[in-house]
């Protein structure tokens, strides 16, 4: 990987309504171009999911959606996923996709796709404090909430009484979508 790579800083996290229940993930991805800050939000759900599942998901989609190969720098509040990528998938795969107990690796299928989508990348993982003010995750939080919400609308699960933060987060995912649009202008 060369200097002259561009560096891109991915956002990412995962919401779920239940757990397994239907869920949603999302990713901002930031990087410059020439003088310019630029924007992409991607994100999706699935209507019968983990938790753990939307956090591979929102990282693993954010990378997919680099056209080139770049220095990027996953930031991400699920230490799962950070550790994953850090310490234990080298182990994983020298084991055939089974653990240090000899168990099968939960969600095998979502990791390998993610080994396939760093491959042309030189990628850092970060991980950071979730609802902890990070203005970037908080985003994130409110946009894979939001999914999850629209999925679960969907798929027509009786939903308990929307909460407050429930009320918030699609407040914030209507916001966040006008301002990416107004950012890809």
């Amino acid at each position: 990987m060369t200097s002259e790579q561009p560096h891109v800083s991915i956002y990412c996290d995962g919401a779920c309504l239940g757990n397994p229940g239907p869920g949603g993930y999302a990713a901002l991805l930031v990087g410059m171009v020439g003088e310019k800050k630029v924007e992409k939000i991607v994100a999706g759900g699935e209507g019968n999911t983990t938790n753990n599942r939307m956090e591979i998901m929102a990282a693993l989609e954010g990378l997919r959606a680099l056209k080139k190969p770049c220095k990027v720098t996953v930031y991400s509040d699920s230490q799962y996923v950070v550790k994953a990528m850090r310490e234990w998938i080298k182990d994983w795969v020298a084991r055939g996709w089974k653990t240090a107990s000899r168990k099968p690796v939960v969600n095998a299928d979502l990791w390998q796709d993610m080994l396939n989508a760093v491959d042309n990348h030189s990628v850092q993982w970060k991980w950071v404090k979730g609802h902890a003010g990070h203005p970037e995750n908080e985003r994130v939080d409110a946009l894979a909430m939001a999914e999850a919400l629209v999925i679960q609308e969907r798929i027509g699960k009786k939903a308990s009484k929307p909460t407050a933060k429930h009320k918030a987060a699609l407040k914030k995912a209507a916001a966040e979508k006008t301002k990416a649009a107004e950012t890809a202008r």
